[in-house]
């Protein structure tokens, strides 16, 4: 009899435990999903810079990129500029820009969208 007491104590203990923890994984914030400006500045300086202008609309080699969000149309084309078109148009290029895909990875593109998106 003391040994089915024993048992169930402590199966009662094992059972009463918290859950194990959570994995220390956070999730994707939504800053996070879209990119940070900060090191998307750092990677324009580094990799953009030398073509473009970020405190500018001149043209360096490519166009400035000072107000392009605001503006809503690439200069170049007139199309739409979306988080889309222009992680599209860094990984991709065209005849005037090579492509990035090869040289940035997909965090970095980001990073550097949400950059552009603030100048």
């Amino acid at each position: 009899m003391c040994v089915g007491i024993t048992v169930f104590a402590v199966a009662g203990v094992v059972f009463a435990q918290d859950p194990p923890a959570k994995s220390g994984k956070k999730s994707t914030s939504a800053a996070g999903a879209a990119g940070s400006a900060t090191k998307g500045k750092e990677v324009f300086e580094k990799k953009c810079g030398v073509c473009h202008y970020a405190d500018s609309d001149a043209k360096k080699i490519g166009p400035g990129l000072k107000g392009l969000g605001k503006r809503g149309t690439f200069t170049v084309n007139n199309n739409k500029v979306t988080d889309e078109s222009l992680k599209t148009w860094i990984e991709n290029g065209d005849n005037l820009m090579p492509p990035f895909k090869d040289v940035l990875d997909p965090a970095q593109i980001k990073d550097v969208v949400a950059y552009v998106k603030t100048l």
